[in-house]
């Protein structure tokens, strides 16, 4: 493997294509080595793997290569649809999808839309949908959990008014180092807390409310499993809410280094983010009947747990 195992995309050269960033980047290693390492995904962006050796890279964007293969792209298989009418479809997000495909993508054809699945095509074609389905919320690509989206205009216009009013009940379980107990969170939240990452300010005229509920679950040795409930709905609102709090989520690549540059030990005992939406409720937006799922963590989340479970110390009668 080479020295030099990560690096950022300068402006000069944003807009070159993975493999040609790749092989300018790890310059001791062939073309066709830069391919196989793309298609035998141990190589990502800013975290998250990419398949796909003609996707443009941009300025700022971190390109890595790592010393083992990440876990196989999940496929519509490990989807399952909870509820389903005209109007809405909930479905059970896996680990390593990305919710929503990105505008500039849609029209890919099929073939370059298989190297990196997302929800919204893989749900499509599980319920042969003619229409595009309606995002009104999104989970993280690591993150596993309940989802919703709206199949008609009507039910688009019905729950995003509920997101907007905060009356859609969101929980989720969230794993992190260190001891931890209730509290309710809030903040004001900016794109760029002034090293390109998202954060909070002071500043009431730049930042956007974020209001986020913790209640503790239960303790480890070294770490606490919380859950939190989100009131208001922003990019990374959790995640961003206890780094803060210096307890950053377990597998957080990104809000484990503090404004400074210094790292918060502990987040890299799980190797993706320990993060799951695990309760969705909310009223149906044409019947108003109010409607509640609930969803176990995946496989992976509970043998961690298991395993902190196991670890901790065994008092005698």
């Amino acid at each position: 493997m080479p020295q030099n195992n990560n690096s950022a995309v300068e402006e000069t050269q944003a807009g070159m294509t993975l493999a040609a960033f790749s092989r300018f980047l790890f310059q001791d290693l062939s073309w066709s080595k830069v391919r196989a390492l793309i298609a035998g995904r141990f190589i990502s962006i800013n975290g998250e793997t990419c398949c796909d050796p003609a996707r443009r890279v941009q300025k700022g964007e971190m390109v890595m290569l790592a010393k083992k293969p990440a876990a196989k792209i999940t496929d519509s298989h490990s989807v399952k649809i909870r509820f389903i009418d005209a109007h809405i479809v909930v479905v059970e997000k896996p680990v390593g999808m990305n919710s929503v495909r990105h505008p500039a993508e849609r029209d890919w054809k099929l073939a370059r839309k298989k190297l990196s699945p997302t929800l919204d095509d893989t749900v499509s074609l599980l319920i042969q949908g003619k229409t595009r389905l309606r995002v009104v919320h999104r989970l993280d690509k690591e993150t596993s959990g309940l989802l919703v989206f709206a199949r008609t205009v009507a039910a688009e216009r019905g729950l995003g008014s509920q997101f907007h009013n905060h009356t859609v009940v969101r929980k989720y379980f969230a794993l992190v180092p260190g001891r931890m107990g209730s509290r309710r969170i809030e903040s004001l939240l900016v794109r760029d807390r002034g090293d390109g990452r998202r954060g909070s300010t002071s500043n009431p005229a730049e930042g956007k409310k974020a209001v986020t509920h913790i209640d503790f679950a239960e303790a480890f040795p070294r770490h606490t499993l919380l859950q939190c409930q989100l009131e208001t709905g922003k990019t990374h609102q959790i995640r961003i809410h206890l780094a803060e709090l210096g307890h950053p989520v377990c597998g957080d690549k990104v809000y484990r280094t503090k404004k400074d540059g210094t790292v918060i030990p502990g987040v890299e005992d799980f190797p993706r983010l320990a993060l799951h939406a695990r309760e969705l409720g909310f009223q149906h937006p044409i019947s108003g009947e109010f409607l509640h799922w609930t969803m176990e963590p995946p496989e992976d989340f509970q043998n961690l747990l298991r395993q902190l479970r196991e670890s901790k110390p065994k008092h005698g009668n």
